[in-house]
């Protein structure tokens, strides 16, 4: 494991999320899956944006009514209390606030914190097809367009967690490199560790990134260094898919083919096969890859983030 995936990292989250009943009817929407489970692993940051703006638990519910495209958020039963500007500016000031975060974890559905799909109600008393986002989330994402963000009910899909968590670390990997002072070389450095995992989320981005980082000698490194993180956070950001994560196993194999025996090569293409049919999961051949690479070390490889991208106990990998 690297040293940063061994460091502290926080993450901001809805703080209903970890069990404080600060929802409108004074309860909350614990999540095990965050409670739990990545809590072990993780330094949480609750926050409760309605809370925070002065509404009190309980208190009178809020939804979001008008243009889905810049919604209002008023009260259901008084709708004179508007606290749209209120959750903006908190979304605004808590992404200036919490600078060291690496992550943000969101409530669902919510007016103030739900991503996406949140109901947009019209004056005839129904929702708008397709809903919108909550203020404070909306103004949170703004804010800060490559910091890993994503809501509790999707964070139930092992692919996106598994992607939403390797996001996680290569952002903090970033940070760490921000605060000992970025250089050109720790730039090279940082985007050697992660081709492969570049490789499995988008090739074409892979490539075009590849080139991009062979002119950084050409522009001042903090002209290009931001510009470079936001695209590589972009493309980090799809999702790998069976063919992608098989294409990038098959390069690693390369990496052996002067190290291994024909049966040995053989019962490691049959793994990959079968997990680019659907048979087994990534961990599978990945296990037997990573054993062959003990047992005949590259440099390399033994520095790509891919191998293992986030701590192995997660076991993100053992579902899909």
């Amino acid at each position: 494991m690297t040293t940063v995936s061994r460091s502290i990292i926080k993450i901001g989250i809805s703080a209903c999320l970890l069990g404080q009943p600060v929802r409108f009817n004074g309860g909350h929407k614990e999540s095990r899956l965050c409670s739990e489970t990545l809590a072990r692993h993780f330094e949480f940051v609750p926050i409760c944006p309605e809370v925070a703006i002065g509404l009190g638990t309980p208190r009178e519910p809020i939804r979001l009514v008008g243009n889905p495209a810049s919604p209002r958020a008023v009260g259901t039963v008084h709708p004179e209390l508007d606290v749209s500007d209120a959750l903006t500016a908190y979304g605004k000031h808590i992404a200036v606030e919490l600078d060291d975060i690496s992550g943000y974890i969101l409530m669902q559905k919510s007016p103030s914190c739900g991503m996406e799909r949140v109901k947009v109600y019209q004056a005839n008393g129904h929702p708008t097809e397709g809903g919108g986002s909550g203020l404070f989330a909306r103004a949170l994402m703004e804010a800060r367009p490559d910091l890993p963000i994503e809501e509790d009910g999707r964070l139930n899909d092992p692919v996106l967690r598994e992607n939403f968590l390797t996001r996680i670390f290569a952002y903090a990997e970033w940070q760490r490199l921000l605060k000992e002072g970025l250089t050109r070389k720790a730039v090279v450095d940082f985007h050697s560790r992660y081709k492969y995992q570049l490789m499995a989320t988008d090739p074409l981005q892979y490539k075009a990134l590849g080139r991009l980082v062979a002119t950084i000698g050409n522009a001042p490194l903090d002209e290009f260094a931001p510009p470079y993180f936001s695209q590589l956070m972009a493309a980090l950001k799809k999702t790998a898919s069976r063919g992608t994560h098989s294409n990038v196993l098959q390069h690693l194999s390369g990496y052996l083919k002067n190290d291994l025996g024909s049966e040995d090569k053989q019962e490691l293409q049959r793994l990959i096969t079968q997990y680019r049919k659907g048979t087994v999961p990534l961990v599978v051949p990945l296990t037997l890859l990573k054993h062959h690479f003990r047992r005949h070390p590259d440099h390399y490889v033994a520095n790509q983030a891919y191998l293992q991208p986030h701590p192995e106990d997660l076991s993100l990998r053992n579902g899909i």
